[in-house]
């Protein structure tokens, strides 16, 4: 019966990052980490219908080697690269479960001071998951990483649409880090005036000129987003 527990908890959090990593601005990282791991939740659930079920310690142990897995990755995108934020706190939740029931499992055999170790470790061990998760879920922004996806969009010429130019620019201000919103209000007001919307065009060129006007862009973005635009064929429309 515990081994359908495992199950549950390996498909939801599969299924759960397929579904959230549209709303990250590099999709790709946090849906193949959830498509990998929705394959070995099926593997495995094949494995329960043998003759032989699987056992607890193998969802364990792939759960504890998949979770550090993506903890390792995860972090690195949250922090470093800065690409996406879903990856680490579900890879954590893996993580986390797997080394607290594996601790658990042994609590009979262990020594009074291994119980004290135990217990500390999995005080340390929910402390850290709870920040991954108020870090990543819930205050985790990325005007960075959507000025990027934005620019990697205009480059393809998906201009509108989800992951469109527009979109991950509307979504690329930040409060906290304000010297990027110029960039944003530059890029839209260009591919709006590339588009010929005169009413878009004038409200972000508006918004750009609050936020200190051209001057406070660097020339390398501006000669990206004219570079981009530039392949563009000047008559396309919005889709």
């Amino acid at each position: 019966m515990e081994n359908w527990w495992f199950l549950l908890l390996e498909f939801a959090v599969a299924i759960t990052l397929i579904l959230m990593s549209g709303r990250q601005p590099f999709p790709g990282p946090s849906k193949r980490y959830g498509v990998t791991l929705l394959i070995i939740a099926l593997l495995l659930l094949i494995g329960e219908t043998g003759p032989r079920p699987t056992g607890v310690q193998v969802h364990l142990f792939v759960m504890l080697i998949y979770g550090s897995l993506g903890l390792v990755r995860g972090v690195h995108n949250m922090l470093i690269s800065r690409d996406e934020v879903i990856v680490a706190p579900f890879a954590g939740v893996l993580f986390s479960v797997s080394a607290t029931a594996m601790m658990a499992d042994q609590w009979e055999s262990l020594s009074a001071f291994e119980e004290y170790a135990a217990f500390a470790t999995i005080v340390v061990i929910g402390g850290c998951q709870t920040w991954l998760v108020f870090r990543g879920l819930l205050i985790g922004r990325l005007p960075l990483a959507w000025s990027k996806a934005g620019l990697v969009a205009l480059e393809r010429g998906q201009i509108s649409g989800p992951h469109g130019a527009v979109e991950c620019f509307e979504k690329s201000w930040d409060l906290e880090e304000e010297h990027l919103n110029p960039m944003a209000w530059l890029a839209l007001h260009r591919i709006h005036s590339f588009m010929e919307n005169k009413e878009e065009s004038e409200h972000w060129a508006k918004r750009l000129a609050e936020s200190g006007g051209e001057d406070a862009v660097a020339k390398e973005w501006i000669e990206a987003i004219e570079n981009a635009l530039s392949k563009l064929s000047p008559d396309l429309e919005e889709e």
